[in-house]
């Protein structure tokens, strides 16, 4: 499969790197929903749970950009899931995660622009978006355990 004259290589990069990221978030996302819900956290994991489904959608419609300028979609490097002992250890370690995916679509989307690919910019524009609401309730949710108004946070980890 070849790829669409006009769309630069560096896009196609960005195309890559997102779709690494988002099957990445996937993964976190899942496994924290099943650890939280060993912890007895059923709102946290059902929380989790539905993140991992609004990162998958992320992932299919990368897929399908992909598709739709020619490359093959390949997801090839995977960040390992990141776990912590608490809810506000994950929470944190989501704000790491979601501080990446955003810095890169806003990379993309400024790149994008500045070679005059705007249907790809409209696109990483939209994800951006998407994520930096996401980064905002990953830190009004840590703010929230942080004032103590959740019971059950700090309950330790096993694994």
């Amino acid at each position: 499969m070849m790829h669409q004259p006009g769309v630069h290589p560096r896009t196609l990069g960005y195309l890559g790197r997102a779709l690494s990221l988002e099957y990445s978030a996937v993964q976190q996302y899942m496994t924290q929903a099943a650890l939280t819900e060993a912890w007895g956290l059923r709102e946290a994991a059902d929380r989790f749970r539905a993140e991992t489904v609004e990162e998958m959608r992320h992932a299919e419609r990368i897929v399908k950009r992909m598709l739709g300028v020619g490359v093959v979609p390949n997801a090839s490097q995977l960040r390992p899931v990141a776990v912590a002992d608490s809810l506000v250890g994950l929470l944190q370690q989501d704000a790491v995660l979601e501080a990446e995916i955003v810095a890169l679509y806003d990379e993309a989307t400024r790149f994008c622009r500045s070679m005059g690919e705007m249907e790809n910019a409209e696109f990483f524009q939209g994800l951006l978006n998407d994520e930096m609401a996401h980064a905002e309730e990953v830190d009004t949710w840590l703010k929230t355990l942080g004032a103590g108004q959740h019971q059950g946070w700090n309950e330790r980890a096993y694994f």
